[in-house]
């Protein structure tokens, strides 16, 4: 099974460690990132997806992500 997340975040270094981190455990980036103003903080922020493959496990929409 393919899962997939969607990590998003303000435009710093913390966003690049959680794609980094994500990375690190095996997710693979899909697609290209995104980047855009959040005019109610006044900041810009960040988002990538990445997916990874969980062998022999069925979906289960309570599992968070990260646990596959």
């Amino acid at each position: 099974m393919l899962i997939y997340r969607f990590l998003s975040g303000d435009d710093d270094s913390s966003f690049c460690h959680k794609v980094t981190k994500a990375l690190s455990e095996g997710w693979s980036l899909h697609g290209s990132p995104t980047y855009a103003f959040d005019a109610v903080s006044k900041k810009m922020r960040c988002g990538q997806a990445v997916t990874r493959v969980a062998a022999d496990q069925p979906y289960d929409p309570d599992k968070k992500l990260v646990d596959y």
